[in-house]
């Protein structure tokens, strides 16, 4: 495969396996890689969106995996399955399928008994997805989008503005350094701060 990825802070690199796992060969730069995603992510985000969804379906693994490769099947061969490499972040691959019953059971938990926020429920799924960390790469938009959906179709809210990312936060941009910092005083247990980034 042509393509060399330069990672931006935070970003999760490829092994050589997964990253021949490209279904376009055509693509040579990072530039037409995030073009073929983000058309991807859109055409997911439109069918989430129009689709009633149910609870225990949105919060279930097999649901977390057909987002996933409705997110990036176009592009990806290994879109929807648990990666089996281990990364620079996230648990030991062999643990991801526990540890994600272990999450959604949780959240399943934080709603029935209100335990935090309607936003803050959403938001502590997707900090605690991505720090599972279950697919060799797309973790941050799968999350994003799952917090999308927990708020709207569980709680009847609106979707996250992220920062008026429009999904993309791997670039390197101040929005993105605001986003890291976020998620750092998230993996502290203090929220407040990606709460207000994902409303803004």
């Amino acid at each position: 495969m042509g393509l060399s990825l330069d990672y931006s802070t935070g970003q999760t690199p490829l092994d050589d396996e997964e990253s021949e796992g490209l279904k376009i060969a055509t693509i040579s730069t990072v530039g037409e890689l995030d073009e073929f995603e983000q058309k991807n992510i859109e055409e997911a985000v439109l069918w989430a969106v129009g689709t009633k969804i149910k609870v225990d379906k949105l919060l279930s693994e097999s649901f977390i995996k057909s987002l996933h490769k409705r997110m990036f099947g176009e592009v990806w061969k290994w879109a929807g399955k648990f990666r089996q490499s281990e990364k620079n972040i996230g648990i030991a691959s062999w643990k991801i399928s526990t540890e994600l019953q272990v999450l959604l059971d949780d959240t399943k938990f934080w709603i029935e008994n209100r335990t935090y926020s309607e936003d803050e429920i959403a938001i502590r799924f997707k900090h605690r997805i991505v720090s599972i960390h279950c697919f060799p790469n797309g973790n941050g938009r799968h999350s994003r989008l799952m917090a999308d959906l927990i708020a709207e179709k569980v709680f009847d809210r609106k979707t996250f503005s992220w920062g008026q990312s429009n999904w993309n936060l791997s670039n390197e941009t101040e929005v993105r350094s605001n986003y890291i910092a976020a998620l750092k005083k998230a993996d502290k247990g203090d929220f407040i701060d990606l709460l207000q980034f994902a409303r803004s």
